[in-house]
């Protein structure tokens, strides 16, 4: 196990070798047009690292994922709501999220905590998984199905009393066993797949999502009753794997941020001067070290990327600085609500 570990740590920093020289190239040159953009496209290797700690999710939490990936400004937001929030559990906890302003898979993933908790304190990772989506839709989710069909081949990855694994021709689906109970895999992102693979700069181990050898293991199952009764709950949520797309409530998703990130300074419309705002208000709430490394998501700041896998200000930002959360095996099995239709395959 310590050699697997160490090959994987090796790798990473090959990549970050191999991925200076482009990293060197956008801090010195400024995307005029969409050939620039175009250029700064990440290579499947560099895709497949990126999605790996959620490639074996079930395909709805991955979409859900995905989408909140690309609002790093409200994920945050939502994680602290929660933490200030503990007193509230099942209908009334999705009574109140229902009211919050947030995208609607950054309330989805509400019902997953230590998911939600995981995207923040790796927040370098999930800034580059959002552009990612946005920037390569079709190569993303081609990545996720490599990952899954490696991690078939290397026999981790099967059926069993908690999800549905199925193949058709060749893509790979992953379904909660039970469709109202939802299992979140813990897993060892870097060994998994057979071949370790480099670790992201600065990856932070959150408790209860990853295990120490390379199988998958399972905790407690989330009831989804409640939420899924609202358009943004489970259920609404899945993928057209033949079209390559995200698929919320019988349409395609789209993410409505106001920027077009590709790992320089593209930001659009309001979103400057919300991280401003919200650089001021992770000060005020005790979270200054995040708000100057990372610029508040949006203030002259490169997003970060697998293309800088040297290692950004975001990278050791997401491996020091610590949001709590809780606990992934800790939820309820809840009942009720109703199966909105989006995501069904």
């Amino acid at each position: 196990m310590f050699a697997r570990h160490f090959l994987a740590i090796l790798l990473s920093g090959s990549l970050v070798l191999a991925a200076a020289p482009a990293g060197f190239a956008d801090q010195t040159s400024q995307p005029t047009n969409q050939t620039t953009i175009a250029n700064a496209k990440q290579t499947p290797e560099q895709l497949q690292q990126l999605v790996a700690p959620i490639a074996l999710y079930p395909d709805e939490l991955v979409a859900e994922v995905l989408a909140a990936a690309t609002y790093p400004t409200q994920v945050v937001e939502a994680d602290r709501w929660l933490q200030d929030n503990k007193n509230l559990q099942g209908k009334q906890l999705a009574d109140a999220v229902n009211k919050q302003p947030w995208d609607s898979s950054v309330k989805a993933l509400t019902e997953f905590p230590s998911v939600l908790a995981n995207v923040v304190k790796n927040l370098s990772w999930t800034s580059s998984l959002g552009d990612a989506y946005m920037n390569q839709q079709k190569d993303v989710m081609d990545a996720v199905q490599v990952m899954r069909q490696r991690a078939e081949a290397a026999g981790n990855l099967k059926s069993n009393s908690q999800e549905k694994v199925q193949k058709k021709r060749k893509t790979v689906i992953i379904e909660p066993a039970n469709p109202e109970v939802v299992y979140v895999p813990a897993y060892d992102p870097w060994i998994v797949y057979g071949a370790p693979l480099g670790v992201w700069p600065g990856w932070y181990w959150y408790p209860g999502l990853y295990v120490a050898t390379p199988g998958i293991s399972f905790g407690f199952g989330f009831g989804v009753g409640f939420f899924s009764g609202y358009g943004w709950g489970w259920h609404h949520w899945g993928f057209d794997w033949g079209h390559r797309k995200i698929v919320f409530n019988h349409n395609t998703y789209i993410s409505h941020r106001n920027r077009f990130v590709n790992r320089s300074n593209v930001y659009r419309g309001r979103t400057a001067a919300r991280g401003r705002s919200f650089a001021r208000s992770t000060r005020s709430a005790g979270t200054r070290g995040f708000a100057s490394s990372h610029a508040a998501l949006g203030h002259s700041q490169h997003s970060s990327s697998p293309r800088a896998f040297g290692g950004t200000s975001h990278a050791a930002m997401a491996g020091s600085h610590s949001f709590g959360g809780r606990s992934s095996f800790g939820g309820f099995h809840g009942g009720g609500g109703f199966h909105g239709g989006g995501g069904r395959r």
